[in-house]
């Protein structure tokens, strides 16, 4: 298994798996991100980026079964494992305490 540490993208993209549990597809995941980011982006870094995330064992797929909107084909499923929580986790923390390390005066822009 490849290192678990998250690139902004990949943290991005597993949180939107995560938020869409059961429906987390390639095409649903890159809406949410078009949606939540504003601005375009190509399904085809989305997939490249689950599949990155599945090769670190951070998400898991599986095929739905086949939909008839789909002309019989099925969906590829992810869901987050148990290492991408605890790698989201981990992310949290380390970015809550950069935050709360902050001085209150860090923000106070003077002209």
């Amino acid at each position: 298994m490849k290192g678990t540490q998250l690139g902004e993208f990949e943290e991005i993209v597993l949180l939107t798996i995560a938020r869409l549990y059961d429906d987390a597809y390639g095409v649903a995941v890159l809406e949410e991100l078009s949606e939540r980011l504003e601005r375009h982006m190509s399904l085809g870094v989305v997939h490249r980026t689950l599949q990155r995330l599945e090769e670190k064992g951070l998400v898991h797929s599986r095929f739905s079964e086949p939909i008839a909107e789909r002309g019989g084909r099925s969906k590829r499923l992810f869901t987050v494992t148990m290492t991408g929580e605890q790698a989201l986790r981990e992310a949290r923390r380390i970015r809550n305490e950069l935050w709360d390390g902050i001085p209150k005066t860090a923000f106070d822009h003077q002209p």
